[in-house]
C-alpha cells in the first residue's frame, strides 16, 4: 500500500511516498522511509501521528494515510516577551 510521511525541522521539509506492505504500523512507515537515517530522530521521545491526529508507534496505517513526526514547541523570549507592560 501507499503511504506518505511528513517531517520538519528549522530548514528542512520532507514530505515524501512510502510503500509499505499491509498491516504496517506508524513505527514501520518511519523505519522504511529512511528518516531515521538522515536525522537526530528519538522516536520514543517525539510524538508521531495520522493526519494531524496525535497516535501511537503501533497504531496501523491505511493505504492513503500521511504519517507525521512532530517536532516539540519551544518558544524563545526575546527583550519585549517579559510581564511587564512597558
Amino acid at each position: 500500500m501507499k503511504v506518505s510521511i511528513a517531517y520538519a525541522t528549522e530548514d528542512t521539509q520532507i514530505w515524501q511516498a512510502v510503500e509499505i506492505n499491509d498491516g504496517a504500523t506508524v513505527e514501520d512507515v518511519i523505519a522504511e522511509s529512511g528518516l531515521l537515517d538522515t536525522f537526530p530522530i528519538d522516536i520514543k521521545k517525539q510524538k508521531v501521528g495520522i493526519f494531524g491526529k496525535l497516535s501511537k508507534l503501533k497504531a496501523p496505517v491505511r493505504d492513503g494515510d500521511r504519517v507525521e513526526i512532530y517536532q516539540a514547541i519551544t518558544r524563545v523570549l526575546d527583550d519585549d516577551d517579559d510581564d511587564d507592560d512597558d
